[in-house]
C-alpha cells in the first residue's frame, strides 16, 4: 500500500479541481494503457481537468478502450502536449519508473519540468523524480496499484464499470490472464471485485486475444519456425528480421505475446525475441523466465534493459546476428 502520509497529502490535492496530466510509458501495453485511462476515468469523476498523453502511438488492439480515442501523442503533437505539461498542477507516472521509458524525445523534456510528479509502477529500481512514490516490485500490474490507490483515497465508490474495464485489461495482459506467479490472492480478489462492478471479462478477453489479422497469425507462424532451442541451458529464442515483418505486413502491437511461446515448451525457463526495428536502428528485445532466474538483472548487465524477474525488455545497436551471437555467449557463460 502507499505511504499513509502521501495519501493524505494527495487527498488535499485532490480536493479541488486541478489541471492533470498522466503519462504511460512508450509503445504501450494493456497495463500501461489500463491503469492511465483507469485513473483518467476515476480523475474526471472529481471535476479534475485531465489529459492523457502517451509518448507514442499504441496499438490497434488496445483502441477499443473507453476514451483510448482521447489520448495526445506526444512523438506526433509536441506542440498541443508541452503546453499540457507546462500547466499541469500534478503529473501521473504510471508503469514505468524512469524518464528515459518515454523515449529520448519526451523523456529529455520531463528532466527539465518542474511540477508535482506522482510515480504508480511495479518495476524495480525506481529513479527518484517523484515528490509521491507508490513502488511496489510484488503487485501483478500497475492496473492493481491503481484499483489499491483509488481505494486508498476511500473512492472505491467511484470505480464503476468504466474505470473497471480499464483496470482489468492491465490485470489480464500483465498476469498472463492470471497464470504469471505475480498473480496474488489479492490480485484475483480484485479482479472480482471489477467484474461485481459490472465489468464484462468475457468482452475483454475477446478484445484482447480473439481480433487478430491473418496476416498477424502469418508471422506468428514464422516466429515459431524461427525458433531455436538450447536444451542443455534450459533456452530457448525466435527472432525476426525487419524483411520478415515487412513481408507479413506487419502492425504495432502484432508480435505482443510471442514471446511466451518459448517457455511453453517442457523444459525450457528462459527465453527471448528479438525483433529488428529498421526504422529506430535497434534490435527491440523481450525476455521471460519460470523460476528464479533474474531476467531483470540479465536485461540490465548486457542490454540496456530492465523489468521484473521473470519479464524483462531490453535493446541492442547491432545488427540482429551480432545480437543473436552475444545473447547465446553470455547464455553459455552465465547458465553453465
Amino acid at each position: 500500500m502507499m505511504n499513509e502520509q502521501d495519501i493524505e497529502a494527495i487527498k488535499v490535492l485532490l480536493a479541488s479541481p486541478k489541471k492533470i496530466v498522466i503519462i504511460p510509458h512508450r509503445n504501450q501495453d494493456g497495463d500501461s494503457m489500463g491503469s492511465t485511462l483507469g485513473l483518467y476515468h476515476f480523475l474526471i469523476q472529481l471535476q479534475h481537468e485531465v489529459t492523457v498523453i502517451s509518448p507514442n502511438e499504441f496499438a490497434d488492439y488496445l483502441k477499443w478502450m473507453p476514451a483510448a480515442d482521447k489520448v495526445l501523442l506526444f512523438e506526433e503533437n509536441h506542440e498541443a502536449c508541452e503546453p499540457k505539461l507546462n500547466e499541469a498542477d500534478i503529473i501521473f507516472t504510471l508503469d514505468f519508473n524512469a524518464f528515459h521509458r518515454t523515449g529520448e524525445f519526451m523523456g529529455s523534456f520531463l528532466e527539465k519540468l518542474d511540477r508535482t510528479f506522482i510515480m504508480i509502477d511495479h518495476h524495480q529500481l525506481p529513479d527518484d523524480y517523484a515528490k509521491y512514490m507508490y513502488s511496489d516490485t510484488k503487485m501483478s500490474s500497475a492496473c492493481e496499484m491503481v484499483y489499491h490507490f483509488i481505494t486508498q483515497l476511500g473512492y472505491e465508490n467511484l470505480i464503476n464499470s468504466t474505470v473497471g474495464t480499464c483496470l482489468y485489461t492491465g490485470l489480464v495482459t500483465d498476469t498472463g490472464s492470471f497464470r504469471f506467479s505475480s498473480t496474488t490472492s489479492t490480485t484475483l480478489r480484485v479482479a472480482a471485485s471489477l467484474v461485481d462492478k459490472g465489468v464484462n471479462s468475457a468482452q475483454i478477453h475477446n478484445n484482447l486475444f480473439d481480433t487478430s489479422s491473418y496476416n498477424r497469425l502469418q508471422l506468428l507462424g514464422k516466429a515459431l519456425q524461427n525458433m531455436k532451442l538450447m536444451p542443455e541451458y534450459k533456452t530457448s529464442y525466435i527472432t525476426l528480421t525487419q524483411n520478415e515483418l515487412d513481408s507479413h505486413h506487419y502492425q504495432k502491437g502484432d508480435t505482443e505475446g510471442f514471446v511466451n511461446y518459448g517457455l511453453s515448451i517442457d523444459g525450457i525457463d528462459f527465453t527471448a525475441i528479438f525483433i529488428e526495428n529498421k526504422p529506430e536502428g535497434i534490435i527491440k528485445i523481450s525476455f521471460r523466465s519460470q523460476g528464479d532466474f533474474d531476467v531483470n538483472q540479465f536485461a540490465r548487465n548486457y542490454f540496456n534493459g530492465g523489468g521484473h524477474i521473470n519479464a524483462a525488455g531490453g535493446k541492442s545497436t547491432v545488427n540482429i546476428e551480432e545480437t543473436v551471437a552475444k545473447f547465446i555467449k553470455i547464455v553459455k557463460e552465465t547458465k553453465k
